[in-house]
């Protein structure tokens, strides 16, 4: 579709007229394609993760690269994506949804290439920082596109529904990552990846307009979101429900980071059933986060729910220090992938709390907070990952401790600075307007 393709007015526009406009009602009858195009497009940042995980093991043999070297391409594709969401968010702003979404995916597509021929680790976190860096067009194009085409309880929905879409990535990242090894070797992972934003770039090319007509484009730029941002984080309950999200996804990432070293590595399972624990686990989250969006939401205040579930992490990743200090005698893997699934579903009532939470303290600039919860997160997530390796890949030690102490400073940000008790009967009254966020 060319660039100047039949853009689509916003519903609330629609709504102001007293119907919906006539390309709105005729672009909603394409709405599983639709669906299937946006919620592939928030697959992209977990796909271009997980997958890589099973070949981690590998990459160190095949480059000669210690493993917290290794874990580095990880944390350079983190960082990328959290820094890129506060430049491609105002660009989208500025320029429309096309134009910067087709760029990011073109150069995700380059750099991907580039991964796969990198012929030593240094430049290989060199092509995984510009991977990250241009996949964050998908996530925040992704969402301001579903901004511009829903409103009210509508967006909600769709946002739940793109959110079961993307929990789902992390499932199936690692088990195709698994198969490609059987083939192939890691860079065989990367031409996947290729191959997969090559056809995600032709279908935004050819079957989403613009959504955002020029007449509602704005020249802030960068500046403005930084504004914005600034005064939201002077707000106490904001940036304390905001560390508690990112500290909570550190522990989340420290998993992802030091689990197919310590699964593979040190009990001895393959590529394969590392995979299949790995789904396993994301099953978990998906779950029990559907189980707090669709049951707990409404009836259970946000911030109990919210402190429950960082009990919970706390107590799992204790379990886990324990056994990895030996103090249980040796343990197999059964005990361990047991601890790390609690883990990993506790994660399912946290992070889409924190967000719920924050996120209903700013409709004044729910598109800078969005950002801002997103950056913070995936930041705070890249420094923890270098530090699961600092002990080298025969000990699943540095793993629990960053998980742990992770899940701690989640819990003193959300006790110090949130003060539940002061809030807990006022989040009752507002439970309804973040049920689509919780979910």
């Amino acid at each position: 579709m060319p660039e100047g393709g039949a853009s689509i007015p916003n519903t609330a526009q629609g709504a102001a007229a007293g119907a919906e406009p006539p390309g709105l009602t005729a672009h909603r009858r394409t709405g599983l394609l639709v669906t299937f195009l946006l919620g592939s497009l928030t697959a992209v940042p977990p796909l271009a993760m997980d997958m890589y995980l099973p070949s981690l093991p590998e990459v160190t043999r095949s480059l000669h690269a210690p493993a917290a070297t290794v874990q580095l391409t990880l944390t350079a594709c983190l960082a990328g994506m959290a820094l890129g969401q506060l430049v491609v968010g105002p660009m989208s702003d500025r320029w429309g949804r096309r134009r910067p979404l087709l760029a990011g995916l073109g150069v995700f597509v380059v750099a991907t290439v580039l991964c796969a021929l990198a012929p030593t680790v240094e430049l290989l976190v060199a092509f995984r920082l510009a991977q990250g860096l241009a996949g964050a067009a998908a996530i925040v194009i992704a969402r301001a596109v579903v901004r511009d085409l829903y409103d009210g309880m509508a967006m909600a929905r769709f946002f739940s529904t793109l959110m079961l879409i993307s929990g789902v990535a992390p499932i199936v990242a690692p088990l195709i990552g698994g198969q490609v090894l059987r083939v192939t070797d890691w860079r065989g992972v990367f031409v996947v990846l290729t191959a997969i934003g090559i056809l995600i770039g032709v279908l935004v090319w050819t079957r989403l307009p613009e959504t955002l007509p020029p007449a509602q484009r704005h020249s802030g730029g960068v500046g403005e979101a930084l504004h914005a941002m600034r005064g939201l984080l002077s707000d106490r309950s904001f940036a304390g429900y905001t560390l508690t999200g990112g500290f909570a996804f550190a522990a989340l990432f420290a998993y992802i980071s030091a689990s197919p070293f310590v699964i593979q590595e040190i009990y001895g399972a393959s590529p394969q059933t590392f995979s299949l624990l790995f789904g396993v686990n994301s099953v978990g989250l998906v779950l029990v986060g559907q189980i707090n969006g669709k049951v707990l939401v409404g009836r259970v205040s946000l911030d109990r729910v919210l402190g429950i579930g960082l009990t919970i992490v706390i107590t799992a990743a204790t379990a886990l220090l324990l056994m990895s200090l030996g103090v249980f005698g040796e343990v197999s893997l059964a005990p361990v992938a047991v601890a790390l699934f609690v883990l990993m579903s506790a994660m399912g009532t946290t992070l889409p709390n924190t967000q719920a939470l924050a996120l209903m303290r700013t409709k004044h600039a729910a598109g800078s907070a969005s950002a801002l919860l997103g950056t913070s997160s995936f930041l705070i997530g890249a420094v923890a990952s270098p530090l699961v390796g600092v002990a080298g890949e025969d000990t699943a030690v540095p793993m629990a401790v960053v998980q742990l102490a992770a899940a701690l400073v989640a819990l003193a940000c959300f006790v110090g600075m949130c003060r539940p008790w002061k809030t807990d009967g006022k989040t009752d009254g507002r439970r309804a307007s973040v049920e689509g966020a919780g979910s």
